[in-house]
């Protein structure tokens, strides 16, 4: 039976039996279901597909090949270890948003069809809230209402694109789209915010920060990476994704770096991450998606290693803090030792996992004479190492000691961290069968002299300038602060312009309310005398025009409700 459930389907149909369990047998059924579904997963052989007609239109729920499998079993290991790690937490709202987000976003991987796929899609956003508003503080609410909305209006530009689309091109096949029509421009705009493009980002730096310790690393895995397969799917190629994840890479440096809150840096470093996947995905080359691929897969490992290394020391400290935080290496060391293998793959030093997969685009960035872009990259790799590979454990476990004492993680957390961990190391030690999973055949050797003594170069630099500039007292020192993004142009200055036009508008509607009334119902008798069949008022619209009316009045219904949402 379960051979015949489409992927993700157990996680998201088992969930739903988790309240009715307790103790340790809730536990090991939870362990159990990513475990039944990678089974089901693997089991399925490459090309194999479900189609099925629906009102009329040909959906095709189910699609395997290679690049959906390899996000499919990333996204199986990343729900295990995020539900070995949240074990202690007895709240069932989490335990259940959590294993049915990570199901609808493992489904939206094997989606062939557009119409299946806004279904996921919209179901990853709306199981995912849950994981911000359980921390059930005010903060998170507002964080919570603002990241649904826009997760919403992501799903409602697809679903508009995809429409429209169907109208232009008589197929709702998941494949690749190009910019070619205002339909694939719309669903790559939906897939742009979901990936958290430059000025569509502030909802992840908004949002992750203020989830349970637990849900962050849930949050972590899915839904940005499930925007990359999108993108790789539908775009790969498209030349204006290489300086979109250019900047994407480098922007979130200078925040991360002045940025206070330990969670909120990885969620900045996170953007710069996503960026080289997005550089890729912009190349298109064989090599370059295959480093897209493999930087994902590596990705949300390392990701959720640092994540839950922060997850801990709020679990036992109750901040995050940098300016709170400093000397727990002494009362935390396994949780210390994990982080500096966090910090080391995502760093890309030799023998971890970031180095085998980031090689991959940068290589690519060279062989197709992209200077630019690959001189950004370097500049980024750099700066990761100081906002993540330095900053993160340095503040938060070394640094000033702050006479911190508590205890060590939760076994559970502990196993979960060390389980990530293994990984990290063992797959930038043995990266064959990483490699072998990958779409496309693959002759590439990242340990040579050139990539090894480049990287080495430039991490041993970036090393050297943080120790000069923390001696020299000229790194930017940890102090309480709100730093301001790109957000605060609609949740503070806009939300001065809607009431202002909306005074405006009050005062004018209350001076014409007699004359409106006249007027409207003047014109509602012509409305009535000219509206019979075939007349032009009585012909609607095409579907896919009423659907972009409907996601642009939604997308001002809900503009306004960013606008009222406070810090």
């Amino acid at each position: 039976m379960i051979e015949n459930l489409p992927p993700g389907m157990v996680l998201i149909l088992g969930a739903l039996l988790v309240p009715l369990l307790r103790g340790r047998v809730a536990a090991l059924y939870m362990l159990a279901l990513p475990v039944l579904g990678l089974a089901q997963l693997l089991a399925l052989p490459d090309q194999h597909g479900l189609s099925l007609e629906f009102l009329g239109y040909e959906l095709q729920p189910v699609r395997v090949d290679r690049l959906s499998r390899i996000f499919g079993i990333i996204f199986h290991l990343a729900a295990f270890l995020s539900v070995l790690y949240s074990l202690h937490v007895k709240d069932r709202i989490q335990q259940v948003s959590g294993l049915a987000y990570a199901g609808a976003g493992i489904g939206a991987v094997f989606a062939g069809d557009l119409i299946t796929l806004f279904v996921y899609w919209e179901l990853t956003a709306i199981t995912s809230v849950f994981l911000i508003w359980a921390s059930r503080t005010e903060a998170a609410n507002r964080a919570g209402l603002r990241y649904l909305v826009v997760q919403v209006l992501s799903g409602v530009l697809l679903l508009a694109g995809a429409i429209m689309h169907y109208e232009e091109s008589g197929s709702l096949a998941f494949g690749h789209l190009g910019l070619g029509s205002t339909g694939t421009q719309l669903i790559f705009l939906g897939f742009g915010i979901k990936a958290a493009f430059p000025l569509l980002h502030n909802w992840l730096q908004d949002a992750y920060p203020q989830a349970t310790p637990t849900g962050t690393v849930f949050l972590s895995a899915f839904t940005t990476k499930l925007a990359i397969y999108a993108l790789a799917r539908g775009y790969a190629g498209t030349d204006i994704l290489i300086p979109i994840g250019a900047a994407m890479t480098a922007f979130p440096i200078f925040f991360a770096v002045l940025e206070n809150d330990l969670r909120r840096v990885l969620a900045y470093s996170l953007n710069n991450q996503l960026g080289f996947m997005v550089v890729g995905v912009g190349i298109g080359t064989e090599l370059a998606i295959n480093g897209t691929a493999a930087h994902a897969f590596a990705h949300i490992l390392y990701k959720a290693l640092l994540f839950m290394t922060m997850g801990a020391v709020l679990h036992r400290t109750g901040t995050t803090k940098a300016t709170d935080l400093g000397g727990l290496y002494k009362s935390m060391p396994w949780t210390t030792f994990f982080c500096l293998i966090g910090a080391a793959s995502i760093s890309a030093f030799p023998l971890f996992s970031g180095f085998v997969s980031k090689s991959m685009i940068l290589t690519a960035a060279a062989e197709e004479h992209h200077l630019g872009a690959f001189l950004v990259l370097l500049f980024a790799s750099a700066g990761v190492l100081h906002h993540s590979g330095i900053k993160i454990p340095f503040y938060g476990f070394f640094g000033h000691d702050r006479g911190l004492r508590t205890r060590e993680a939760p076994w559970n957390m502990l196993l979960a961290m060390g389980g990530a961990a293994a990984l990290c190391v063992g797959l930038g030690i043995w990266y064959e069968p990483l490699y072998a999973l990958l779409p496309f055949s693959v002759d590439f050797v990242p340990y040579n002299m050139t990539h090894v003594v480049t990287q080495l170069q430039l991490l041993f630099f970036a090393l050297a300038a943080f120790i000069f500039m923390y001696k020299a007292h000229l790194e930017p020192p940890e102090i309480r602060a709100i730093h301001l993004d790109s957000d605060w142009f609609y949740r503070r200055a806009g939300k001065r312009l809607v009431l202002s036009l909306g005074a405006g508008v009050q005062s004018l509607w209350a001076s014409l309310t007699g004359t409106a009334v006249a007027v409207a119902y003047g014109l509602g008798g012509m409305v009535a005398r000219a509206h019979k069949p075939g007349g032009p008022v009585g012909e609607p619209l095409p579907s896919g025009k009423s659907a972009l009316w409907a996601a642009l009045l939604l997308f001002a219904f809900l503009t306004l409700a960013l606008f009222f949402s406070d810090f």
